[in-house]
């Protein structure tokens, strides 16, 4: 076995260092590229923190390619929007993340709790915005904060709901791909198949709201 003796003077500058390798690597992997722009990412603009809720490429005949985006502001909820130049960098805001189940709505914020801690996270109602209506109770769902304030949450891509409300199809209908409105136990409502019946439970698309299949 090889011990290994090192002077105390050494020790602290060694580590002195590595934290500051550390930082830089976290710098670095901090600051991201126009490409990889998606709904939901956190950065930096204008020297405070946004959250991007839609981004789009545009490549027109003439002239350099860009990305249109909308931005709301952590701090403030305002919301903006703002055109990159393709291929542009931003510093994207290291957001953490907590996984916990939607228990109930106390009339101003949305309350999850930690599984494991039972500790209770306070999600405010503009926070939470429209996808009020994929919260179910019991369901887990990913809690972003920023600084340890709440400030997003991450849907599951596929959620079952039950069918609460449905019109009643037309007799002789058989029209390819004919739909009709369904009204979900959340109060979301998606145009389904003929066939879906009140009671039933069907797969809804988070990303697009739209019906998938029956569970």
């Amino acid at each position: 076995m090889i011990y290994y003796i090192l002077d105390p003077g050494v020790a602290p500058l060694k580590s002195m260092l590595w934290d500051f390798f550390c930082a830089k690597i976290q710098f670095i992997m901090a600051v991201i590229s126009t490409s990889q722009f998606k709904r939901g990412i956190y950065i930096i603009f204008q020297n405070e923190p946004h959250m991007i809720m839609d981004t789009s490429f545009v490549s027109p005949g003439k002239g350099s390619a860009f990305y249109r985006t909308k931005l709301k502001n952590l701090y403030t909820g305002r919301i903006i929007e703002y055109t990159y130049k393709s291929g542009e960098k931003v510093e994207e805001v290291l957001v953490e993340t907590h996984e916990a189940e939607y228990s109930y709505f106390d009339g101003s914020n949305y309350v999850f709790i930690e599984p494991r801690t039972f500790e209770q996270y306070m999600v405010p109602v503009e926070i939470v915005g429209e996808d009020r209506v994929y919260l179910k109770e019991g369901l887990l769902y990913r809690i972003k904060f920023y600084e340890e304030t709440p400030v997003g949450i991450s849907l599951p891509k596929t959620i079952a709901y039950t069918v609460v409300e449905a019109e009643n199809s037309v007799k002789g209908d058989t029209a390819t791909n004919a739909t009709k409105l369904a009204v979900l136990d959340t109060g979301l409502k998606v145009q389904v198949p003929l066939f879906i019946k009140t009671g039933e439970e069907i797969l809804v698309s988070t990303e697009t709201g739209a019906y998938l299949s029956r569970k």
